[in-house]
């Protein structure tokens, strides 16, 4: 399959820098959550892979060549970057046929990505009539149109309601497991890491990280247990012994800074301990996100609320 290289792109408008020298790949067989702030420079970078817009030094390219040089570019590569770039009068199923016809591509291939995407009953509608949530649906149609290696999407879930989302969700993943190099831009972090494999986060145009999700949230945070038990005392004498110094909250529960589950659970078991829950607890995506991101946002609120931790 087909892998996305960045090679020390720059993309400058006059003296603003949007792409500051990017070096970076996507893989076939994951989903790539590409993120970052407003303005640091992701919408960018996608237009520079799809040669919509030319840099102004490095390279991007897709299977080793440049878009423009790729034969049958719409088998290779689907992209949505503009739900309503769509023309408002045609219907649903001209605007795709328009396409498939333009690349060699047969009818039969229209009815089933629309059928795919939900909009079979809509197919003969006005786009113009469409929701939002129609028309990414439809957007998203169109990068399936050729059965294609790479799919980039551009925030693919604006819009779509919840079974939308979890459609959008499982396609994605689906994609991967069939060897399909898929990067997806969202700000959507809850949403991204129940599909996202490894991330690429952009901060002012310049690479900020490059690596699995997991890596990344384990660098951003450090264990944490929560458990509960019918016996508190000999828990946190148990603990203090190991040296797991531990607190109890106002709702009872007992936590350890610095610990993993499965460690503590072999302790407790092995005094005989009884517990009623345990819990490995970390950042979500979002929390470690806005971390990292904190110094890299154009525009921020001037306050933030407190962080709460997730269960895992």
């Amino acid at each position: 399959m087909t892998r996305i290289d960045v090679h020390e792109l720059t993309k400058e408008y006059g003296s603003t820098r949007a792409v500051d020298r990017l070096t970076f790949s996507v893989l076939p067989g994951r989903v790539t959550g590409f993120l970052g702030p407003n303005g640091a420079g992701k919408s960018t970078t996608m237009r520079l892979v799809l040669g919509l817009d030319r840099p102004t030094g490095g390279t991007a390219t897709v299977g080793g060549k440049s878009y423009a040089a790729l034969h049958n570019p719409l088998n290779r590569v689907g992209a949505l970057l503009d739900a309503h770039a769509a023309h408002g009068s045609r219907t649903a199923r001209n605007h795709l046929l328009a396409h498939a016809t333009s690349n060699g591509i047969a009818a039969a291939r229209v009815d089933a990505v629309l059928e795919e995407a939900g909009l079979g009953q809509v197919a003969r509608k006005r786009i113009k009539t469409f929701s939002l949530g129609m028309r990414q649906r439809l957007g998203i149609a169109a990068a399936l149109l050729g059965d294609p290696e790479v799919v980039m999407l551009d925030e693919p879930s604006n819009g779509l309601d919840p079974e939308g989302i979890v459609w959008i969700r499982e396609l994605m993943k689906r994609l991967a497991r069939e060897g399909r190099t898929v990067l997806i831009s969202s700000h959507l972090m809850n949403e991204t890491s129940s599909f996202a494999d490894h991330l690429v986060v952009l901060g002012r145009g310049r690479l900020l990280i490059d690596m699995t999700t997991r890596e990344f949230l384990d660098s951003r945070s450090r264990p944490r247990v929560r458990m509960r038990t019918t016996e508190s005392s000999r828990l946190r004498d148990m603990l203090s012994r190991k040296g797991h110094p531990s607190a109890q909250g106002d709702d009872g529960s007992w936590t350890v800074d610095g610990a993993k589950a499965a460690e503590i659970g072999v302790l407790a078991a092995s005094e005989g301990i009884p517990l009623l829950e345990l819990i490995d607890e970390q950042m979500t995506l979002e929390q470690a996100y806005l971390d990292l991101t904190r110094d890299e946002t154009e525009f921020a609120a001037a306050t933030a609320s407190p962080m709460s931790r997730q269960e895992v």
